[in-house]
C-alpha cells in the first residue's frame, strides 16, 4: 500500500505515521520500519524521521499471524453486517481490544466469536479487524473491518478524514456561543503517562474537535461533537481543557457538578455516545451512515435535566 503525505501531516514521525494511516499500533509499525518493510520513496528511513509533505510511503505487510486473543460468547449489538464491515454499538465499559488488565471480555474477543475466521488481521495478533477504537467508558459506534482490503480502505478513509464520527456529550459549565472549534495539540501528559493533554511544544499531533450546543441546563450542557482528528481521549482532552470536563469523567474532571452529586447512579464513566457513524463503503464506494440510540443512563440524565429546567 502507498501513501502520500498531506500538509496536515507534516512533521510525524515516521512510525506514528504509519500507524495513523494504517490502523495498526504505533509500535507494530516501528517493528515493520525495523524490518524494512517501510519505504520513503523507496528508500528505508528511521522511525524518528519526520515526514515531508508529499512523501511517498510504501507499507508492506507481513503474512498475518494467527490472533492470541481468544473468542468469547459475548453477545454484541450489530447495527450492520456484510462480507466486508461489521459496525458495532458497543456498550460502556466494555474494552475494545485485549491489553493488560483485560485479556478477556473484550470487543475483540466478541468479534472473533461472533465473525469465526471472517476478520481483518491487520490489525495483529491482538487487535484483529479493529480500524478504529473508543474508549471503554465511551458507548456508541465503531466499524470493523472482516478483511485486509476492507481494513486498508478505512484505515485510509480515515487518515483523510472521510469518516465521519458524531458524539454527543455532557459537558460542565455553561457556553455563550452556540458553537466552536477546539483546534489543540494533544500528546502524552508529561507528567501522568496514562493521560493525554494539550501539548504546544511541537511534539503533539494534530487535534481538532467541533462542538454545538443542543441543551443548556444551568451549569451542564448538552453538545453534539464531531471529531476531525481521532487522538487518544481528544473530546475528553479538549473539552477539560477549555474549561468543560465531561460529566462522570474520573480522568479529566477535578470536581463533581451538583448534577453528578445529586444523581451519581447514572454515571459510570464519562457522558460520551459515539452515536452517529458516515464512511464509504470499501467495497460498493456507497456512502452510508450509522446511527446508535443514546444509552439509557444518558437518556435518564436528560430527563431530569429537562424536567429540572421548565
Amino acid at each position: 500500500m502507498i501513501y502520500t503525505v498531506n500538509e496536515g501531516e507534516v512533521g510525524l514521525r515516521l512510525d506514528a505515521y504509519v500507524a495513523s494511516v494504517s490502523g495498526i499500533s504505533r509500535s507494530a509499525a516501528a517493528r515493520l520500519i525495523e524490518d524494512g518493510a517501510v519505504l520513503v520513496f523507496g528508500k528505508a528511513q528511521a522511525k524518528k524521521y519526520a515526514v515531508k509533505a508529499s512523501d511517498e510511503i510504501s507499507l508492506t505487510l507481513p503474512e498475518c499471524e494467527e490472533c492470541e486473543a481468544l473468542p468469547e460468547n459475548i453477545p454484541i449489538d450489530v447495527v450492520y453486517e456484510d462480507d466486508y464491515i461489521i459496525v458495532i454499538n458497543k456498550p460502556s465499559g466494555m474494552v475494545v481490544h485485549p491489553a493488560p488488565g483485560n485479556y478477556t471480555g473484550t470487543l475483540v474477543n466478541a468479534l472473533l466469536y461472533h465473525c469465526k475466521n471472517s476478520l481483518s488481521g491487520i490489525g495483529g495478533v491482538i487487535r484483529p479487524g479493529i480500524v478504529h477504537r473508543i474508549d471503554k467508558d465511551t458507548s456508541g459506534l465503531l466499524v470493523c473491518a472482516k478483511c485486509d482490503e476492507a481494513h486498508l480502505s478505512l484505515s485510509e478513509e480515515l487518515s483523510h478524514h472521510g469518516i465521519i464520527r458524531e458524539y454527543q456529550a455532557l459537558v460542565s459549565g455553561g457556553f455563550s456561543a452556540d458553537e466552536g472549534t477546539v483546534d489543540l495539540p494533544i500528546g502524552r501528559h508529561p507528567l501522568d503517562r496514562k493521560k493525554m493533554a494539550v501539548i504546544r511544544d511541537g511534539t503533539a499531533r494534530e487535534a481538532v474537535t467541533h462542538y454545538k450546543v443542543v441543551g443548556r441546563y444551568g451549569q451542564v450542557t448538552h453538545l453534539a461533537l464531531e471529531l476531525e482528528t481521532g487522538r487518544t481521549h481528544q473530546i475528553r482532552v479538549h473539552m477539560s481543557h477549555i474549561g468543560h470536563p465531561l460529566l462522570g469523567d474520573p480522568v479529566y474532571s477535578k470536581t463533581k457538578t451538583r448534577f453528578e452529586q445529586l444523581h451519581p447512579t447514572l454515571f459510570n464513566g464519562q457522558a460520551l455516545h459515539a452515536g452517529r457513524l458516515t464512511l464509504t463503503h470499501p467495497k460498493t464506494g456507497e456512502r452510508m451512515s450509522f446511527e446508535a440510540p443514546l444509552p439509557e443512563n444518558f437518556k435518564r440524565c436528560l430527563e431530569i435535566l429537562e424536567a429540572t429546567a421548565n
